[in-house]
């Protein structure tokens, strides 16, 4: 728990010095986290958006990475997990078992919106966390035009990496973020947690009163 605690107020003190020990294999390590969670739809849960931001605040204030090799990579890790991601969709049919293992609200939700909104869902659908590691995945078993899938992941990748890197370093750019780095993103990691747990606690609430009302 003392460990725990630890590791949670004095974040770049124990992230940074793994990055110093990694060396180059750090950027390997990102791309494998980043690749992970939108090529495999097994690993929705991996941190995405959050680790690119994090990773560009550290950089800011102490570059123990390259920004000029760090985009590049997490470029490529997501477009060749999304367009992986589409070739599994396209094959999901032979594989019941991944079927049965991805098959949930995610799912429905990106096919309902792929339906509607075509490549802009492949676009902007990188923004929703747990919805952009199905949607590719839709779009293949859709056999949705390959060409225009590319399309709409180019620009959504480009968005999405730029985005988080640019806001993440200037953040990590202000001294009192500097100073206070670990407890800010402790808070952040709180506020997360609680709108989380909330929004369970009310999807919980609702499942009990529609049963109620069916048993009526």
């Amino acid at each position: 728990m003392a460990n725990l605690l630890y590791i949670l107020t004095h974040i770049a003190e124990v992230i940074i010095p793994m990055f110093e020990w990694l060396g180059p294999w750090s950027y390997v390590l990102l791309f494998m986290i980043i690749f992970m969670e939108t090529g495999l739809v097994i690993f929705p849960w991996l941190p995405g958006e959050s680790l690119i931001f994090l990773t560009a605040s550290f950089i800011a204030f102490h570059p123990v990475l390259k920004m000029e090799i760090v985009i590049p990579v997490f470029f490529l890790a997501a477009f060749i997990g999304d367009t992986v991601n589409y070739f599994i969709g396209r094959s999901l049919s032979r594989w019941q078992w991944l079927a049965k293992r991805v098959n949930g609200p995610g799912m429905v939700k990106a096919h309902q919106l792929l339906e509607k909104h075509g490549i802009k869902t492949i676009a902007f659908g990188r923004f929703v966390p747990l919805i952009r590691t199905f949607v590719p995945l839709i779009a293949g078993t859709m056999h949705f035009d390959f060409r225009r899938f590319m399309v709409g992941n180019l620009l959504g990748v480009i968005v999405w990496v730029l985005l988080a890197s640019v806001v993440g370093y200037y953040f990590g750019s202000i001294p009192f973020v500097k100073e206070h780095f670990s407890l800010i993103i402790l808070i952040f990691v709180a506020a997360a947690l609680l709108v989380i747990a909330t929004l369970a606690l009310i999807r919980h609430i609702r499942r009990k009163i529609l049963k109620r009302n069916n048993m009526l």
